[in-house]
Formats: structure tokens, C-alpha cells, sequence
């Protein structure tokens, strides 16, 4: 069983945050049906991993403001479990997980209207699982009942998500620690990607997407790592400018760029890694040039990533270099688009960089976290796009502290398109590293995998 103690002094730091008189109600996901007699592959709801750690179906956690916490779990059913795998079950649940109280889930309808009386606050994440706000309306009939006999009702109904992803959004050292290890594990997967890539056109062998795609899930799965974070986007050639692709079918030739961007997830946590690599092993000129100018796009957005920052200034740095860039290369033209400046005021870069250049990254690969300061909500500015006319509102970005985790991950993606040198048509290319804030900067903790052009090439020949 997971080690409990964090999970434990989170669900401290939530229940203090409810008031005396409070009471959370946080399920796991369902299970749900893939086909007539398949159910897909269970992945724990992160909500209810985060303050229990408990990976089985069919569970909810009650946290009062007091600290006490009850689970509901599936009871033991050995009949059951010989189909299903070993349950947990309830009487064990306290001593494994640190709770105060266990039940069967058979008990949730009976055990909660009780849990619920004489409680001014109920709170559930909104918006996150269907039809639990009606469950908790049923259980809140059941207590309005009994107010004749001197029962209280709840009147408050909250949003257990703006606690839970202020506390999720600053990674503690246990999680760090984690996200490392999924980092490293996805880090050799993207080598192995690599080097499978070079070695079959080398020997004539035909490859195809799929191929790596296969080659990562493997190295996943070989070092404990539960699920991949999320459909690996395996792209060669032209499919690289489709931001979300997905594997397929699609041939790896000789003399193209392939990206990947591809992440386990190991014990809840999800890594997020991009790179871009000639499928042979060495680049061209015109894929170097443009390899190299994302590639100096996100070190400046590495050298903004610090404590006291803000969440924007990563991208804002990457854009200043990646105007200039385009400039530079003439896939824009000065005459038309003007300086560098220009370029970024009239977002004339948009066509060929059209996405932000991170997110937060946690035990969800675009995790919870608002990316403003919560004490600037309702804060903004407006001001009139120059391309468009139409009115855009720039909200405060949020304040970058240490132990948060995100994403930086430039790119260019350029289709053929008339006035742009014919050389880079067709090439995509993104780089994206995990990075944790510290005090100083941030820490690249998926630079296991090598970045820069000649060391991917010198991987590559190995």
C-alpha cells in the first residue's frame, strides 16, 4: 500500500480550510464501459487520490472540518475478487489509509445523510463528476426530513476545487521526488524512440509511426510507470504541424523531422515531454536553422522561469525570440511585417506559433491551478487585437513560486504558405521540458533526454 503519511497531512491542511462546522464529500472517477463486456483500463479520479491515495474504484472520502475522515470502499468479496482483483475492503482501510472510519459503499446512501446533519457547509468539486450534485441534493432531502425533530440542513453549498488546486499547484518534496521519476522514465523513452528511428533506416527497414509509439509504451510499462499521461503524439513529417496528432500508420522517411511528444504517469503523476528529432539522425540546414531558433526560443524562457516571476513571462520571452527568428529566416518578411516589434504587436508570428508555452503539470498533465493570482480575480485590462479589431482582455498572471511545476515548451509549425521559402514548409517542431520553480530559477528535471541538435545527432549515430 502507498506510503499514507502526506496523504494524511493533506487531508489536515484541507479540513482546516472548511470551517469547524464544514463537511467534504470527494469521489473517486466511475468505471466506465469501453464495449460489451470491457470495462477501460480504471485511473483513480486525482481529487481523491491526492488526499487518500487509494487507486481502487468505487470509493469516496468524507473529511469534516474537525479532521475526521471516513472512507467508502468496496467490501471484501473473495467470489469477487477472484474475478476482479483484491479488494481493500473496510475493515482494513483505517489502519492502510489513515482514516478515521471506514464503511462498505453499500452504506454511502444510509451513512450520509447522518454524516450531513447539523453541518452549515457542504462542500464537492463542482463541475467535475455528472450527477453529484444531485447526490448530494438526495442526501440533503433526507436531512430537511428530519428538521421537525431538531435536525440542521446544510445552507451553504462550496467549491471544494479552489482549496484543493491552491494546495495541488505547489508540489511538495514527495511529489517533486515523484515527478522526477516519471520524468526519467520518459526521458529513456524518447531516447529509445530515437535510436529505433535511426537503426531501421539505417538497415532499410520500413518504420512507421506506430513503431515508436510502441517503442515508447514499452519503455513506460518496463520501469513501473502505470498508464502513459495521455495519447502520445507521435508526428512524421507534415503531421508535426497538426498540434494534436495522433499515432498512426503514417511513414517515417528518411530526411523528415519527427515530434514526439510523449509522458508516463508513475504513481499519480504525469510528465509531459516534446522533442524533435531527424528521423535518420541528422539534420538538414533549413530543419537546424529552425531546430535551433525554437531551441533558443525556450532558453529564454527557461532563463524567465523563477520564483517572483510571472506564469506569462516564460511566453513572452519565447515570442520576443521567436519574432525575431521568423524575421531572421524570412519565413516573415520585414518589408511587410516590419521589426520584431512589430511583429509581436501585430501577433504576426500567430500563423506559425499559435499555442501558449506552458502549463501547470501535476498528477493531471494540464493540471489544476488558476493562472491568476486568486487575490486578482476580476482584476483585467482590455485592449483591441490589431489583426481582428475585436476587444481582448488581459487578466494578471499569476506569481510563479517554488515548488510549482510547469511546462515550457516553444514551437513552429510552418504549412505551406505562399511568401514563405519553400525550405521550411512542411516542418514542425516543438521542445517542452518539465521545469520546477525554485528559488534560484527552475529545474529542468526531463533534460534526460538530450536537447540539443548536435547531441541528438550524436545520440542518434550511437
Amino acid at each position: 500500500m502507498t506510503n499514507t503519511s502526506p496523504y494524511a497531512e493533506r487531508r489536515a491542511r484541507l479540513a482546516a480550510q472548511l470551517g469547524a462546522n464544514g463537511i467534504a464529500v470527494i469521489p473517486t472517477a466511475p468505471e466506465r464501459q469501453r464495449n460489451r463486456d470491457s470495462d477501460y483500463l480504471f485511473r483513480h479520479d486525482s481529487y481523491f487520490f491526492y488526499l487518500t491515495g487509494f487507486a481502487e474504484p468505487n470509493a469516496w472520502l468524507v473529511l469534516e472540518g474537525d479532521g475526521r475522515s471516513t472512507l467508502f470502499c468496496a467490501p471484501k468479496d473473495l467470489e469477487r475478487e477472484i474475478w476482479d482483483g483484491y479488494r481493500l475492503g473496510p475493515d482494513a482501510a483505517p489502519q492502510a489509509l489513515a482514516v478515521d472510519a471506514a464503511w462498505s459503499i453499500e452504506e454511502l446512501d444510509k451513512q450520509m445523510p447522518r454524516l450531513l446533519e447539523n453541518r452549515s457547509t457542504v462542500w464537492y468539486n463542482f463541475a467535475t463528476h455528472k450527477g453529484l450534485e444531485t447526490r448530494v441534493d438526495e442526501w440533503l432531502q433526507s436531512v430537511r426530513a428530519r428538521v421537525r425533530y431538531g435536525a440542521i440542513c446544510p445552507e451553504e453549498q462550496r467549491d471544494l476545487c479552489g482549496p484543493l488546486d491552491e494546495m495541488r499547484l505547489v508540489k511538495d518534496a514527495y511529489e517533486v521526488d515523484v515527478m522526477r521519476k516519471a520524468a526519467a522514465i520518459s526521458a529513456r523513452a524518447h531516447i529509445r524512440a530515437m535510436q529505433l528511428s535511426a537503426r531501421m533506416l539505417r538497415e532499410g527497414k520500413d518504420v512507421r509511426e506506430y513503431h515508436l509509439d510502441a517503442e515508447l509504451l514499452h519503455e513506460f510499462r518496463l520501469n513501473g510507470s502505470q498508464y502513459p499521461a495521455y495519447g502520445s503524439i507521435v508526428a512524421a513529417g507534415a503531421n508535426a504541424c497538426v498540434l494534436h496528432y495522433r499515432a498512426d500508420v503514417a511513414p517515417v522517411r528518411d530526411g523528415e523531422l519527427v515530434l514526439i511528444d510523449a509522458g508516463c504517469e508513475l504513481d499519480g503523476y504525469a510528465s509531459d515531454i516534446t522533442r524533435t528529432f531527424p528521423a535518420n539522425g541528422k539534420f538538414t540546414g533549413p530543419q537546424r536553422a529552425l531546430y535551433d531558433l525554437v531551441l533558443a526560443s525556450q532558453d529564454a524562457a527557461v532563463a524567465a522561469t523563477k520564483a517572483g516571476a510571472r506564469f506569462t513571462d516564460p511566453h513572452e520571452a519565447t515570442v520576443a525570440v521567436l519574432a525575431q527568428g521568423l524575421l531572421d529566416l524570412k519565413i516573415l518578411d520585414a518589408n511587410k511585417a516590419g521589426s520584431a516589434e512589430d511583429v509581436i504587436a501585430q501577433r504576426a508570428y500567430f500563423p506559425f506559433y499559435m499555442h501558449r508555452t506552458g502549463h501547470w503539470l501535476g498528477m493531471d498533465v494540464h493540471d489544476c491551478g488558476s493562472y491568476v493570482e486568486p487575490s486578482q480575480i476580476g482584476e483585467s485590462s482590455e485592449r483591441k487585437d490589431p489583426l481582428s479589431g475585436e476587444t481582448i482582455t488581459n487578466r494578471p498572471s499569476r506569481i510563479l513560486r517554488p515548488g510549482m511545476v510547469l511546462t515550457i515548451e516553444p514551437g513552429l509549425y510552418v504549412r505551406p504558405t505562399e511568401g514563405v521559402p519553400e525550405q521550411f514548409w512542411n516542418l514542425g517542431i516543438r521542445i517542452e521540458d518539465d521545469a520546477v520553480v525554485t528559488d534560484t530559477g527552475c529545474e529542468l528535471i526531463s533534460r534526460g533526454v538530450p536537447v540539443k541538435a548536435d547531441e541528438i545527432e550524436a545520440l542518434m549515430r550511437a
